[in-house]
């Protein structure tokens, strides 16, 4: 088993930080759609109420999302087969 290094720790750090300057760009891109909501265009959030810009960012945000989701379970899936292995 690897001991952490201070390296790997900033670079974890950095991915963390990298990750969240992300969600705070795309969350400030959505202050817009939150701004000029109508209810006779749709519900809330759905695709029909949104202009095309909107519908980039909110779209990007999913992708971002399942990439995310993507990411912990691989790190999960590599901390089980590390543990598996040094048992």
């Amino acid at each position: 088993m690897h001991k952490l290094s201070g390296k790997i720790i900033l670079i974890g750090v950095g991915i963390v930080l990298a990750d969240l300057f992300v969600y705070l760009v795309i969350g400030t891109l959505m202050m817009g759609y939150d701004d000029t909501y109508n209810e006779s265009k749709g519900e809330y959030l759905s695709l029909a109420s949104m202009t095309a810009y909107e519908q980039v960012i909110y779209l990007g945000m999913q992708v971002w999302n399942v990439l995310n989701i993507l990411a912990i379970g691989y790190i999960i899936y590599r901390l089980t087969r590390k543990n598996k292995n040094a048992l």
